[in-house]
């Protein structure tokens, strides 16, 4: 099972640098919100939120930000859970710069897709974007790379995906256009950077 962490903190961060830093740099902006004021919708969209209403909604800047910003601790914690165990095994497979490549796309176009298919006054923030990205790189090697993954490993990201997924659309304030945003990106991302050396 590929996914359990046997590490401790600090072979974690020599064998996973990008996971590493993508964790500090969500810890780091939570930590900003709550000295700036909290998670309220106000303080979101001063530092990066998507806010789907004109002229915010041409703000392309916001789309890279809010991958960064999360709407509370809960939010936070689960998605960094989902970096922290998730992610290493990718990033040791790809390499970190393809992994930090596909983990950018994957979230900028999740955001995107965020911003496009969302009802109009909707904001949004989160890593869930590229974090489902990870999962459609998953996906990828689940369906065409199967002697990649162990039978627990693919069954265990089959079962993840099929529960967010189901959570995206019947879980009020889950942005379902991120979440396949991401996934989509990130398994088209991982077929194409596959094939470069």
């Amino acid at each position: 099972m590929i996914f359990i962490r046997y590490e401790n903190w600090r072979t974690y961060v020599k064998s996973y640098p990008i996971t590493t830093l993508l964790i500090i740099a969500n810890i780091v902006m939570f930590i900003v919100l709550m000295a700036s004021g909290g998670t309220n919708g106000e303080n979101l969209f001063r530092h990066g939120a998507i806010w789907k209403i004109e002229p915010f909604n041409k703000e392309t800047w916001r789309i890279a930000a809010a991958m960064f910003l999360h709407g509370g601790f809960e939010h936070l914690l689960f998605n960094m859970f989902a970096l922290f165990v998730f992610a290493p095994p990718l990033e040791q497979m790809m390499g970190s710069f393809k992994y930090a490549v596909l983990y950018v796309i994957s979230g900028l176009l999740g955001n995107t897709a965020a911003l496009w298919l969302s009802e109009w006054g909707t904001l949004a923030v989160g890593a869930s974007g590229a974090i489902y990205g990870i999962y459609g790189a998953y996906l990828f090697i689940a369906l065409f790379r199967r002697q990649t993954l162990d039978e627990a490993s693919r069954r265990t990201l089959l079962i993840i995906l099929g529960i967010g997924i189901v959570q995206s659309f019947v879980i009020q304030g889950i942005s379902w256009s991120a979440h396949l945003g991401g996934l989509a990106a990130g398994f088209v991302v991982y077929g194409v950077l596959r094939l470069i050396r």
